[in-house]
């Protein structure tokens, strides 16, 4: 079965030149405006080129809107190669990202290999049990005495990579290139800012941390 592509960029001919060449590997889906691309999501696309800066709903907003509820990777295509710009593009649910202007082939190599994680992910059907929590690998979903965890896909990675490792201290630097790649443009203060986040919704549902702080270190999973 052929993989999705969700294109979205207010430039037709940027979408135009997107779609002819993505066409001989996969189903592709375009969109012009904010509002067109959370109409297509609903195809549920394996991968989606968001373009960042659009008038209306720009493409941070739309990540922010559906990241909840997709798990395909995001790739933001934008002119800005600030640090903080990227950072905030992190945040807001984003895999990675493709500088304007960009080589087809080089976009092409990051879509595949980003398309050939998601497979290795989706492959794994673990499920471990730590205490009260339950960590499913395969559909990317942790429960605490059955109720949910809403875990963005950028925080499921982080408990994926500590709970798969527990024991082992990890710094944040290392958590970075592990779930963004080497290749990832923003900054491993971000990492702080995740765990945060996780600890927090763990705590609604269970007193147990299950990420421990080792001083001068990093971040250990305490199963």
């Amino acid at each position: 079965m052929r993989r999705k592509l969700l294109i979205v960029d207010d430039e037709k001919g940027i979408v135009d030149m997107l779609a002819g060449y993505f066409a001989a590997w996969y189903d592709v889906l375009t969109a012009y405006s904010g509002g067109e691309a959370l109409q297509k999501v609903a195809a549920c696309p394996d991968l989606i080129l968001l373009d960042i800066n659009m008038p209306g709903m720009d493409g941070l907003a739309i990540c922010r809107n559906i990241r909840e509820y997709v798990t395909c990777p995001i790739l933001f295509l934008t002119a800005r190669v600030e640090s903080a710009d990227q950072i905030v593009g992190f945040r807001a649910g984003a895999d990675d990202y493709i500088v304007k202007p960009f080589d087809l082939d080089e976009l092409g190599a990051r879509v595949a290999a980003h398309l050939r994680r998601e497979q290795r992910r989706q492959g794994s059907m673990t499920v471990r049990f730590f205490g009260e929590l339950a960590i499913d690998y395969g559909a990317r979903t942790a429960a605490v005495n059955g109720v949910q965890v809403p875990f963005s896909r950028r925080e499921f990675d982080i408990v994926e990579l500590l709970s798969l490792n527990a024991g082992q201290v990890f710094d944040r630097e290392r958590i970075y290139e592990t779930v963004w790649g080497y290749d990832g443009e923003g900054n491993s203060d971000t990492i702080m800012e995740h765990i945060r986040k996780i600890r927090a919704k763990l705590a609604v549902h269970t007193r147990h941390s299950y990420i421990d702080t080792v001083w001068g270190c990093g971040y250990r999973w305490n199963g």
